[in-house]
């Protein structure tokens, strides 16, 4: 019999390309997405690549007693939560909402893992827990400094929430997966980057921008102390990212985690700046980018980059992807969303 994994916020970006690498890598899956940030697109792109009529639950994660009819209606033995409010400057906005979403639906989660006898929990995580590091590139013992925003800070407080949980309850594991900066889509051009509204991501909004969507892409400061003055991230391929999430989910599965609680830097080893970003887009497509500097935006950071040699060791996991070949993966999306030729 397979192993099945419940993956909450799996009509997202990140947990879409996620179950694909599950479903090649032999698991069976449960979607759950209150589709607040996401469309239901999604789910139909993943059950065409995937060939599998992948069941779908449209439940919010906040409501404790709609999630559990869902632990009772499916047998899985590990989660992969995604479902959370995810952008710095919305959040910087609505502190509120983030608290209560971000922090109340992994808090139901966890009291349904204790409560239902499941036993895996791979969270989605990111490198904001760091803030702005003193020393880069970061590696997991980089001291976690004050989150910049509080989309960070639910971060931090969530992997404490699930360090403290597993250690008070034996039966648990889990781990934080510390994303640096997903970009991309699936080589099918099936699933993609798909924000509701504006985007605030930076990929999506050039990727519209040479599209026509958008007259112009901001780029948020040009006096950092950087090269080119323009922020630095470590950029991720979608599908690097998601293979590591297999990764993570076969290692509690097979018994192979050192402790109850393990975290994880996922990323490349390489910082680019927006501007060096945007370049990389030209050369990668042959389109132009309309693009003009703009003041810094409240609760970014100035630059962070990942050093992976622990997750590259302990995992047995790289990313592999060259980011010319994910740009190009980025706009065959936006492409295909458009009708363009």
């Amino acid at each position: 019999m397979k192993e099945c994994v419940l993956v909450t916020g799996g009509a997202g970006y990140i947990g879409s390309h996620t179950t694909v690498e599950l479903i090649a890598a032999g698991y069976d899956v449960v979607i759950v997405d209150n589709l607040s940030n996401s469309e239901f697109k999604a789910v139909e792109g993943v059950r065409t690549i995937t060939g599998v009529d992948i069941p779908f639950e449209q439940v919010d994660c906040g409501d404790k007693e709609a999630l559990g009819r869902v632990f009772d209606r499916y047998k899985f033995n590990s989660i992969i939560h995604f479902a959370a409010s995810k952008a710095v400057g919305e959040s910087v906005e609505k502190p509120l909402l983030y608290y209560r979403n971000n922090l109340g639906s992994l808090i139901n989660v966890l009291e349904l893992m204790r409560d239902k006898g499941v036993r895996n929990l791979v969270f989605s995580s990111s490198c904001t827990v760091y803030g702005q590091p003193e020393v880069l590139p970061v590696t997991e013992q980089t001291p976690r400094q004050p989150a910049t925003s509080p989309y960070g800070n639910t971060k931090q407080i969530s992997e404490d929430i699930i360090r403290d949980t597993v250690a008070a309850y034996p039966a648990l594991y889990g781990i934080a997966l510390r994303y640096f900066n997903p970009i991309g889509a699936h080589p099918s051009a099936l699933i993609g980057e798909l924000p509701k509204g504006v985007p605030g991501n930076l990929v999506p909004y050039m990727t519209q921008t040479a599209a026509g969507l958008r007259e112009c892409l901001s780029v948020f400061g040009d006096d950092y102390n950087t090269p080119d003055g323009s922020a630095i991230r470590d950029y991720i391929d979608i599908t690097d990212l998601a293979r590591a999430h297999v990764v993570a989910v076969d290692r509690m599965v097979q018994g192979k985690s050192k402790s109850h609680y393990e975290f994880f830097n996922v990323g490349t080893g390489r910082g680019v700046s927006v501007l060096e970003l945007i370049a990389a887009f030209e050369r990668a497509t042959g389109v132009k980018v309309n693009h003009r500097i703009v003041g810094r935006r409240a609760g970014d950071i100035e630059k962070i980059w990942a050093d992976t040699t622990f997750a590259n060791q302990e995992l047995g996991w790289k990313a592999q992807r060259k980011l010319e070949d994910t740009l190009a993966s980025a706009w065959a999306w936006e492409k295909k969303l458009r009708g363009i030729q």
